[in-house]
């Protein structure tokens, strides 16, 4: 179905529209595979993309071309920064969702689809279900509660549908779901009010009931203002006064074995809360509280996301405030102490005194690195996302302000396993990278730039972890998250 689309939407000045660079099949013939890009001093032609690709204002879902069977990418952008925590520098979004084609060969993307005006309010975070085509966003405000949204994701042309009726997400400023290995339950963090939030997953895939809803703050009313709006690139004194007056669920993450532990970063706290988590019941019992790294003097640390190494009991939480990563290892012995726990008791409030009668941390910190290089002053940058390449060598950090990726390599043969050294950082060629995705091989990097409107590809080098521009990028404004479905 085509979607109408006038070249003013796109709420850029001049005459280039949002689809600049986009529907550039025709035009990575004639340059070795690469865009055209506009002329520079610089010797690796990195700039900006410079298109004027013939496009057809009638139709906005497009074909994929014969050759073109790559994995299918979709960015969300934020459509109204007035509902949000902080401050975006870019421009609004009037479509919220865009969908493209990853061409393996040559890392270029190919629109497919961009979803209706009014289909979803900030999206800002999608998570695709294991094994069907649904994928899963969830809305960021501060002055609406947070919603979760299941999309059919059609596989051959991109397009986003609605499967079923949005859920509320019992908070505010939805940030982060997370899928258990079942597939029976989804787990979600509200950063605003910092609630935890459990939902059923149909075998359709479609959103069923509430289960579960914590709030670490106990009820309190929050001291933080909406009104004030602090830019996420800015780390000053008084902006991290602001975002650490209240606790902030950031991320919900569970062990990758048994999936019982759950670990929610609190960016507001300093600390990582450690949860049991029941499957069955979809309950969250409190199991323990972990500090995310070492205070430096009158800076706050700030946890955002976390994620466990591959095949090694090491995991790797990134601290937005401080521009760190620390490097904890995970005893799987205690973890297992506190399931039994659970186990042994009979009902659901006798089980959750006997977890927290066994509560010890599971998490021990042994390494702490830094994202940006030390002549930069970290309050002039907060970190983005922290993720592990396919390959399980090398952990990638983005940094919002200092405007770069940090390749970190994963050392398995050191004692603890796990540890990291410093591989190299590379320029996104965009402001604040708030998100990027690896596809599934983990040779293309694709990042999206939220203040600068756009998205980038990079080659990356699976043996040494160096990051390098293929000269492409992509027009979408506001930009928040990038997911891939191979």
């Amino acid at each position: 179905m085509s979607i109408p689309f006038s070249l003013s939407e796109a709420g850029f000045e001049g005459s280039r529209s949002l689809v600049s660079g986009l529907h550039n099949v025709a035009l990575q013939t004639d340059n070795g595979g690469r865009a055209p890009t506009s002329s520079s001093d610089d010797s690796d032609g990195a700039d900006v993309v410079e298109q004027r690709p013939q496009f057809s204002p009638s139709a906005m879902a497009y074909p994929s071309p014969p050759h073109m069977h790559g994995p299918i990418v979709a960015v969300s952008c934020y459509t109204c920064f007035a509902d949000l925590a902080h401050g975006p520098r870019g421009v609004e979004a009037q479509r919220s969702f865009w969908t493209f084609r990853l061409n393996l060969n040559d890392g270029t993307l190919t629109l497919l689809s961009a979803v209706p005006k009014g289909f979803a309010h900030n999206p800002a975070f999608t998570r695709c279900h294991p094994s069907l085509n649904v994928v899963y966003s969830c809305t960021e405000s501060v002055r609406h509660e947070g919603q979760v949204l299941a999309l059919q994701l059609d596989s051959r042309s991109g397009e986003l549908t609605e499967l079923c009726p949005p859920v509320s997400a019992g908070g505010w400023s939805t940030c982060y779901l997370t899928i258990h290995k079942s597939a029976r339950r989804l787990l979600l963090v509200n950063y605003w009010d910092s609630t935890i939030c459990t939902l059923e997953l149909l075998p359709s895939g479609k959103l069923g009931r509430r289960l579960c809803v914590y709030d670490p703050k106990g009820g309190r009313t929050m001291k933080a203002s909406a009104d004030r709006h602090v830019n996420h690139s800015m780390n000053d004194e008084r902006a991290q006064a602001e975002r650490q007056s209240d606790p902030h669920s950031h991320a919900i993450v569970l062990e990758p074995s048994a999936g019982t532990i759950a670990y929610v970063p609190d960016l507001g706290m300093d600390v990582i809360r450690q949860f049991h988590f029941d499957e069955e019941t979809g309950v969250v019992t409190p199991c323990g509280v972990i500090r995310s790294g070492v205070k430096r003097a009158g800076r706050g640390l700030g946890p955002r996301y976390l994620i466990f190494a591959k095949a090694l009991p090491t995991c790797y939480v990134v601290n937005e405030l401080s521009s760190q990563v620390g490097v904890f290892t995970y005893d799987a012995g205690v973890a297992a102490s506190i399931e039994s726990a659970w186990a042994g008791a009979g009902s659901v409030e006798a089980k959750q005194a006997a977890v927290c009668a066994a509560a010890e941390p599971t998490l021990t910190l042994v390494q702490t690195v830094a994202t940006i290089p030390d002549a930069f002053p970290v309050e002039m940058n907060t970190c983005g996302r922290i993720t592990i390449h396919p390959s399980g060598d090398f952990v990638v950090t983005s940094n919002r302000g200092h405007d770069s990726v940090c390749v970190h390599r994963v050392h398995r043969d050191s004692t603890p396993p796990g540890l990291l050294s410093l591989a190299g950082i590379f320029h996104t060629r965009g402001e604040t990278p708030r998100h990027f995705q690896f596809d599934p091989s983990g040779q293309w990097l694709l990042v999206a730039n939220q203040d600068s409107n756009t998205c980038a590809v990079f080659a990356f080098n699976t043996a040494t972890g160096c990051v390098t521009y293929t000269g492409n990028t992509y027009k979408v404004p506001s930009p928040n998250f990038v997911s891939v479905r191979a």
